[in-house]
């Protein structure tokens, strides 16, 4: 097997497991591309992607652009003179960088193509309960995740782990899937494949803030999915009135129960060790859980902090 000469794109956590693969296989990294550094927080302290730290301490070359367009960054990864560029959780590319390397540039997509094309397949995974998701690699090109694929890895999905854990193990199996395709693209075993054609394809828009707001008029399995889909992060929160303030309740895990009941949706019942929300078939349980101005804990914890539990109930939805 001939190594191949690799630019790498990527910028979070789950990239530089990736580029970390990489690096410790016979493939050269000529060099990094990632976002720019930011100031962020209350003393505007200036971060690096984790990619970045990762290639710095390698002692890889690292290039930050603020616009990929930009001549004398398209001019200096021509230079690199890369076989193949390998995109891991970036942004979107331009053909004119795209289709610099002789072979072409893959991505990694956190799903089994077709399915779950956009910014958030993993939280979509598990919010719609499925059992079974996985890894692609695949060409890119002028369309959104609709590039010809490479190679997919199949990865199955707990029936109570949240988001972030299955983001965790998807990123080591997506990082030797990586390596896995360079080095197919390297002895000329790989045979690129059209995207089948679904009629009704499972998207994974990008997740805004209203978006995670539960709905408790649901099936409990329904809302049991779609909070273990948002945790840890964005986190489903609800809308509490304790007494006579409004605040947001932040929900990161929590158990279920399926019975028939007559309560009405959101109904909630409190005592000091026990938080009940009636769904449509049944009740969730909060365990841990952030209300809004404080930090995050255990359901009993925050329990603590009140005298009259009648006074807490579930805001309807606007």
């Amino acid at each position: 097997m001939k190594p191949l000469n690799i630019v790498f794109f990527g910028t979070p956590e789950f990239a530089k497991t990736s580029l970390e693969a990489i690096q410790n296989s016979p493939h050269k990294i000529a060099g990094v591309v990632t976002v720019p550094d930011k100031a962020s927080g209350r003393g505007q302290k200036i971060h690096q992607s984790p990619v970045k730290v990762f290639a710095e301490q390698q002692q890889l070359p690292v290039f930050q652009p603020e616009k990929l367009r930009d001549p004398e960054f398209l001019q200096q990864m021509k230079s690199l003179n890369a076989d193949v560029f390998v995109v891991v959780a970036f942004r979107m590319m331009p053909k004119v960088l795209f289709e610099i390397p002789a072979l072409g540039t893959f991505n990694l997509h956190a799903s089994l193509l077709p399915d779950y094309r956009g910014a958030a397949p993993i939280n979509y995974a598990v919010i719609n309960g499925e059992e079974t998701t996985g890894l692609t690699t695949f060409f890119i090109n002028e369309k959104i995740d609709e590039g010809n694929i490479l190679l997919q890895e199949k990865v199955s999905v707990f029936p109570d782990e949240n988001a972030g854990s299955l983001h965790d193990r998807m990123m080591e199996v997506g990082a030797a899937l990586v390596v896995k395709t360079l080095d197919g693209l390297s002895e000329d075993t790989l045979t690129p494949k059209p995207q089948p054609e679904v009629e009704q394809p499972k998207n994974a828009f990008k997740i805004f803030k209203e978006d995670t707001k539960i709905n408790w008029d649901q099936e409990t399995d329904r809302v049991y999915n779609f909070i273990r889909g948002m945790s840890p992060y964005p986190c489903a929160f609800t809308t509490l009135k304790i007494g006579e303030e409004e605040k947001q309740l932040k929900i990161y895990s929590g158990r279920k129960e399926l019975f028939s009941h007559s309560h009405a949706p959101a109904t909630v019942e409190v005592d000091k060790s026990t938080f009940k929300i009636y769904t449509q078939d049944g009740i969730y349980y909060p365990e841990e859980v952030q209300l809004e101005g404080k930090k995050r804990m255990l359901i009993k914890d925050f329990l603590n902090g009140f005298q009259k539990y009648d006074h807490i109930r579930i805001l309807p939805e606007p």
